[in-house]
């Protein structure tokens, strides 16, 4: 068994625990389902199929996998235009395992990855638009009615983002690794002051959603990176994990691979949908489509060393992953082919 699984007193624990809160009875069984390398998601099965979600095992960097802010802005999602699980419980950390966690409903379908499934064949634009369909509610979400003035700061959200980010792989004088330089340099030179400020999801990409039997988006997940920013920032986000045929996979665009299948909507074709839906100028996207690659470079960085370290997701451990990113964002800045 591997840190990454559940003992058999913890299962016994989970177990009391979804008793106590009338959502399950066991015994229980506990499998680890997703492509994520984050948060932990787990499908449990006991007399009800409910899925749990965990932080990784120790160490933790401060403020990360914050689990239960996650229950709570699913929690204040519920009722609006944005498809998402049912909260059924939570637990601070020793309640039942010594980290935090929450149980939520499972969401029946597919969640659509490398490949289409047969029950979704030659559906793929009706999945592309509904995606587009959901972001844009998600951005229509009124965040101080649904109680989630918490999740974050908007105003500065551009530059402070950018900053915050940097801090990661930065060394003790604030500079970035070299590799990383020019890109950044760039951002800098050009960070747009925001667009707006609305929920933004922070990781909307093709295998965070489930699709249900009508080729829509049923539920919204992996909420963790979730705050109030900028809008466009979760659309540069989701074109730069949207794979393009001719261009070279980046690690998130190989998640959704399925798109390149015949019948997907192209970037191109969702910016110009998102923008019909939403109103918004899209004139500066490629920005906010570098940056998220970037972006990517530097948390992909950040987890390859924590991996070298001997205390990380050992899929990080290859450096060609960040290389990938950072040739990506430097391509969508125009400062290489």
């Amino acid at each position: 068994m591997s840190a990454w699984d559940w003992s058999e007193a913890d299962l016994g624990a989970l177990e009391a625990f979804l008793a106590k809160h009338g959502v399950a009875e066991g015994p229980l069984t506990a499998r680890r389902i997703g492509d994520g390398h984050s948060n932990l998601t787990f499908l449990v099965s006991g007399s009800r199929d409910v899925v749990v979600r965990r932080p990784p095992p120790p160490p933790v960097p401060p403020g990360a996998h914050d689990v239960l802010r996650e229950a709570r802005l699913l929690s204040g999602l519920a009722g609006t235009d944005v498809p998402v699980p049912e909260v059924l419980a939570t637990a601070e950390a020793g309640e039942v395992i010594d980290s935090p966690l929450y149980v939520m409903s499972l969401v029946a379908g597919p969640v659509v990855t490398t490949r289409t499934p047969p029950e979704l064949a030659g559906r793929g634009r009706e999945i592309g638009e509904s995606m587009v369909d959901t972001l844009a509610d998600l951005h229509a979400v009124d965040w101080h009615a649904a109680g989630l003035d918490e999740m974050g700061r908007p105003e500065g959200f551009n530059a402070r983002h950018l900053k915050r980010m940097r801090r990661l792989v930065a060394d003790a004088d604030g500079r970035p690794p070299a590799e990383f330089a020019e890109v950044d340099a760039w951002l800098e030179a050009h960070a747009p002051a925001e667009s707006g400020a609305t929920l933004v999801h922070n990781d909307f990409r093709l295998g965070n959603v489930i699709v249900g039997t009508d080729a829509r988006v049923a539920a919204v997940l992996d909420w963790e990176l979730a705050t109030l920013g900028d809008p466009l920032f979760d659309v540069g986000y989701f074109l730069a994990s949207w794979p393009e045929h001719g261009e070279p996979l980046t690690p998130t665009a190989q998640m959704g691979a399925a798109a390149l299948e015949p019948g997907y909507p192209t970037r191109d074709e969702l910016a110009q949908r998102y923008a019909a839906r939403t109103g918004r100028d899209l004139a500066g996207l490629r920005w906010y489509t570098a940056m998220a690659l970037w972006k990517l470079a530097v948390l992909f960085e950040y987890s390859h060393r924590r991996t070298v370290a001997g205390h990380g997701d050992p899929y990080y451990a290859d450096p060609a992953l960040v290389r990938s990113f950072l040739d990506a964002a430097s391509r969508t800045a125009g400062l290489t082919a």
